[in-house]
């Protein structure tokens, strides 16, 4: 019974037993409900001579459902402004929405606070839902997916790779994120054969960079890295984690020109760089999977990238990658100085 409202039958039940004098908990077991629901059955619908009648009751109930109540976003019109342009506009997630009003309030949005729980039922059940706002969502999903529904997906066998350092020697302050300049390597596909995205995630404040390759192969994938490193500050780049893909397969040249570590996920076990696999789906969100990637210039997938990098992110204290990176290159600074 948990979870269903009382009936009717109930509630004359309710009534009989009150009259016999029982006692709440004793109403309760003989229902098999727990005791605070007759509690606050009595509370709520007892008539204003203090006294409980099944019909009345019922009726009360009945006009309370109908009459329901509004979620805080639909009664406050400047919160629903900022989340729905936070949403459109910047393609936030709802818990970013939080988690930035939260610890970096906006001085027009004080004491502004909702939990990203109503901000999906504003999405999916409330006024949000005839703004489409589920198609700026990461995932872009009509309804949303139960917990655990995943479907099992299996994976194909990849070519050995020469010289790898399987990740489960990787130091510890790499797995704790205690020290920045740490990345990890993937590439992303679209359905249009060709060319594709090489992206490299920065374990420790979630910075991204993104670069077009014209195909899924290591020498692309190499000379993406290259860029990052020749164009980054000085120690902006110590590791890289990679999967068993063939794009990594030239990891070697990078440790030997570079003086840096390279490691490589165990066989069929991509979740263990799970940073730059969950930053693939967030790259969904602005280029979907049958894209054509031709169609967009080497600026539109930079805006992509700083648009991504703009983003609070909760294991940053709902900072951005951008302002953490910016107190890097400061510190850097002042170390070489």
């Amino acid at each position: 019974m948990r979870g269903q409202p009382i009936t009717r039958y109930e509630r004359e039940r309710i009534e009989f037993f009150k009259r016999c004098g029982w006692s709440i908990r004793k109403i309760a077991k003989e229902l098999c409900r727990n005791h605070s629901v007759i509690s606050r059955e009595f509370k709520n619908n007892t008539g204003r001579e203090g006294v409980y009648r099944a019909h009345k009751a019922h009726e009360y109930a009945q006009r309370r459902l109908k009459k329901g109540r509004k979620r805080k976003i639909e009664t406050d019109e400047r919160l629903q402004e900022y989340i729905v342009s936070k949403i459109k506009d910047e393609q936030w997630s709802p818990e970013q929405i939080v988690g930035r009003l939260k610890k970096h309030p906006d001085p027009e949005m004080k004491r502004k606070g909702v939990s990203h729980e109503t901000i999906y039922q504003f999405i999916y059940k409330g006024e949000g839902r005839f703004l489409g706002l589920y198609q700026h969502l990461r995932t872009k999903r009509k309804r949303r997916q139960p917990r655990y529904s995943r479907k099992y997906r299996k994976t194909k066998g990849n070519k050995p790779i020469q010289y790898m350092t399987p990740i489960r020697l990787r130091e510890e302050k790499i797995n704790n994120k205690t020290e920045f300049g740490h990345w990890e390597s993937d590439t992303t596909i679209c359905e249009n054969k060709g060319q594709a995205l090489s992206v490299q995630y920065e374990r420790t404040i979630q910075l991204v960079n993104i670069t077009r390759v014209q195909n899924k192969g290591a020498q692309e994938t190499d000379e993406a890295i290259r860029y990052l490193i020749e164009t980054s500050p000085k120690e902006w780049v110590k590791s890289i984690t990679f999967d068993r893909g063939s794009e990594g397969a030239l990891h070697y040249n990078l440790r030997l020109d570079y003086d840096m570590d390279t490691f490589h996920c165990d066989p069929y076990k991509s979740y263990q760089k799970g940073g730059v696999e969950q930053m693939n789906k967030l790259i969904r969100q602005y280029i979907s999977r049958g894209a054509d990637l031709s169609q967009l210039t080497d600026d539109e997938i930079y805006e992509i990238q700083e648009r991504i990098n703009d983003r609070p992110r909760k294991q940053l204290n709902y900072k951005t990658p951008n302002e953490c990176a910016k107190d890097i290159r400061k510190s850097l600074e002042v170390v070489h100085c």
